[in-house]
């Protein structure tokens, strides 16, 4: 269902502009301000949450329900290969992971409440900075939790979005329960004795331990993991090293560990410690080992899942999407302030189809209205009081909701992983393969 939604070319010219001006975690001050500019006539705005974020207030006519929107602001590392007339202007920096499209679709359902105002209850809009992150850094999500502008807050529905180049336009997919992965990064870094390369058995070679480590970790992971158990195990990076004459003094790996369940989590975390250390160990060398950007999984409210089939039909075909991801996103994090769902914005049709987190990701811009309407038919029925009460919407999801009306199943779909490239293979629709993610 591909709609003609009103408004539109006003919020494609945004996204383009935001797309022009891409900004690195934290720095996103110049997309603060447009951001600003749009929402101080409408709403009222609090500048510089979490350092460079925004908060949006948008009262309805009496009280009632509330509802926080987030849309991520930061763009990814990585240099942008499209030859269109809004390419980034930052070298090195490009929107990869389609934040220019969340934000945007943010601030045109903002417009629109505003516009027309819902009998009760508020809507509390939310632009978070630096979701993507590198190793060691907190993220985004995390800043605005100890910012003191969401202090105490709870909400009924907290509500997000991410575009999917694995769905085509017009399309939104909704995951029964989990919606993103577990994260947990992970450096292990390997302390040897230096000697010279003719004399290598006075040293202790950290690059050939480390070497060893990495080929175990892999072999590791994969025998202590049930076969049914989604889990995603990588290393990143490698560096060790002085001299092509000295046997290394020192080397480090980092990577990922991606998983669903708390306890496979838990347990492929000690096998991946244990390995690093008693491999090390079994060598004579030292070795220091480091857990960084632990992040846990997104679920998706059961009673939330159940409005979005409810409801979404009207506006977008909705995709029961049946295999949750490995990507990752610090969504999940704002969980904590109430009942969450986050959806997958289809975007691929006259253009995109490009993985996330590559500098050819690009989408087609009808997806912008399919994301406005799909938000604002959300929010509005979560403020009328469509929503079952807080204390249900702990749990998963139940597998009926795949049979509400306008649900469309997608079995064994490929999926794009952290907001890293790579993505689902879906069969309904016109959505190209993709590459694996944030997000």
């Amino acid at each position: 269902m591909v709609q003609a939604y009103e408004g539109v070319d006003d919020l494609v010219r945004l996204r383009r502009q935001l797309h022009q001006h891409p900004e690195l975690r934290f720095t996103e001050q110049q997309t603060a301000a447009v951001l600003a500019g749009r929402l101080a006539p409408i709403a009222r705005v609090r500048s510089g949450v979490a350092g460079t974020g925004l908060v949006a207030e948008i009262e309805g006519r009496a009280p009632g329900p509330s509802v926080l929107l987030r849309a991520d602001m930061d763009a990814y590392p990585v240099q942008d290969a499209k030859e269109v007339p809004w390419a980034s202007g930052n070298p090195g920096v490009c929107h990869a992971c389609g934040h220019d499209v969340h934000m945007t679709v943010v601030a045109g359902v903002a417009a629109r409440l505003a516009a027309d105002p819902p009998e009760r209850g508020t809507v509390t809009v939310l632009f978070q900075p630096a979701e993507e992150i590198p190793f060691g850094e907190d993220s985004g999500a995390a800043a605005v939790l100890a910012d003191d502008a969401l202090r105490g807050r709870r909400f009924d529905a907290v509500l997000g979005l991410h575009c999917w180049p694995d769905l085509p336009v017009g399309a939104v997919g909704v995951d029964r329960e989990t919606a993103m992965a577990a994260k947990d990064a992970f450096r292990v870094e390997v302390l040897g004795r230096a000697a010279h390369a003719a004399t290598p058995a006075l040293g202790r070679d950290a690059i050939l331990g480390l070497a060893g480590i990495v080929n175990l970790l892999h072999a590791g992971v994969a025998r202590s993991r049930n076969p049914h158990e989604l889990v995603a195990f990588n290393i990143g990076t490698i560096a060790g090293g002085a001299s092509q004459s000295q046997v290394a003094e020192r080397a480090e790996a980092t990577g990922t560990l991606r998983t669903h369940d708390e306890g496979t989590r838990a347990r492929l975390k000690e096998v991946v410690e244990r390995i690093a250390r008693q491999q090390a160990a079994a060598l004579d060398l030292g070795l220091r080992f480091t857990w960084a950007n632990e992040m846990p999984p997104v679920r998706n409210a059961a009673p939330l899942v159940a409005l979005a089939h409810a409801e979404l039909p009207a506006v977008v075909d909705v995709v029961d999407l049946t295999e949750p991801p490995l990507t990752t996103d610090d969504f999940a994090l704002l969980g904590a302030l109430g009942p969450s769902l986050y959806v997958k914005l289809g975007v691929t049709g006259d253009r995109g189809g490009a993985p996330l987190h590559s500098g050819a990701f690009d989408v087609d811009e009808r997806c912008i209205g399919a994301g406005v309407a799909a938000l604002d038919r959300l929010t509005r029925a979560v403020l009328a009081g469509r929503l079952a009460g807080p204390e249900a919407a702990d749990g998963p999801a139940r597998p009926e909701a795949a049979d509400a009306p306008g649900a469309r199943e997608l079995p064994g779909a490929r999926r794009a992983t952290d907001a890293d490239p790579g993505g689902p293979t879906v069969a309904a629709g016109p959505a190209a393969a993709s590459g694996a993610v944030g997000a």
